[in-house]
């Protein structure tokens, strides 16, 4: 067993075909069926089954890979360590951000870092954000934005930015006109929601049960989960629902009048991003260059904002 080995096992799971992860590390098929059977014969067990064209870890595989990650999250460590103290940053840094923060902040962000610090190779995971701290605490990531807060053992949540949730309705609904509708008003519509382990779901439903709603079919008209902002998105344009989603993630249809924001009277939607780490693991070089430059980059924005405003 070596660590290209376990390189190649782990992108075979991840991409769930030994042709893509293949291509994704520029070996032939049969190299990477070679590797993967080296592997087999040196644990003495299947790793890997080939269920009709997916290929899927076995229960052994999958330890094995939430295992290897840690050994690759320690070589890149190991990597960046030895290369600050050579004087420069330069090795491969794995992060991970809720919907929002993922695909609508951080790629924003990492282009910047990456302007400054051109060695450092950023892999961004996105999830919900209950994966995305469950990924930091396995050491899968070291650091994470995620919308909402858990308290987690051992996760450190550093408030980072702000975001506006609303109501979101298309251009030609009837609401469009309107600032705000009441709770009452919103019983009545068809809503889509996000999937359980979502940021903005929680911030909803307990904005709700503060008022003394739960967020459920019994007192509001559910007609879809849909478990991406995209689809959601999609949903409401079509006039499938209206729904609750970051104001950042509609910017462009809200200029344009495609879609619509409203306020519910008296819920605050009001929310918090949190920078995600474990408090058991100290961050590398590249990691904390990476913190330092989210924070830095956070305070010019709002020190930008506050010269606007005054």
């Amino acid at each position: 067993m070596d660590l290209w080995q376990l390189q190649i096992f782990c992108k075979v799971v991840e991409l769930a075909s030994f042709s893509k992860a293949g291509q994704a590390i520029h070996l032939s098929q049969p190299t990477v069926s070679s590797h993967i059977k080296d592997l087999e014969q040196h644990f003495g067990c299947p790793l890997i089954d080939r269920l009709s064209r997916h290929a899927v870890p076995t229960k052994a595989g999958a330890l094995l890979y939430t295992n290897a990650l840690r050994l690759l999250a320690l070589r890149d460590e190991t990597e960046s360590i030895m290369a600050e103290f050579q004087g420069h940053y330069k090795g491969r840094l794995a992060i991970g951000g809720s919907t929002i923060p993922g695909g609508y902040i951080l790629p924003e962000i990492i282009g910047r870092f990456n302007r400054e610090y051109p060695h450092i190779q950023i892999s961004l995971t996105i999830g919900d954000s209950h994966g995305i701290a469950q990924k930091a605490l396995a050491g899968e990531i070291e650091l994470g934005i995620v919308g909402t807060r858990y308290g987690e053992a051992h996760l450190i949540e550093t408030t980072c930015m702000h975001d506006n949730l609303k109501l979101i309705v298309p251009g030609d609904h009837p609401w469009a006109g309107k600032a705000s509708i009441t709770i009452e008003d919103l019983r009545q519509e068809p809503m889509i929601v996000r999937e359980a382990g979502s940021g903005t779901l929680e911030v909803f439903t307990a904005a709700l049960r503060a008022k003394g709603f739960e967020l459920g079919q019994q007192q509001f008209n559910i007609i879809a989960e849909i478990g991406n902002t995209v689809g959601i998105i999609g949903g409401i344009k079509s006039g499938l629902g209206v729904s609750i989603l970051s104001t950042r993630a509609v910017e462009d249809d809200l200029t344009d009048g495609t879609l619509n924001a409203l306020d519910i009277d008296g819920v605050d939607l009001q929310r918090n991003f949190y920078l995600v780490s474990d408090e058991r693991r100290t961050l590398s070089p590249l990691g904390n260059a990476f913190q330092c430059f989210i924070m830095n980059h956070i305070r010019d924005k709002m020190s930008l904002s506050s010269e606007g405003s005054g």
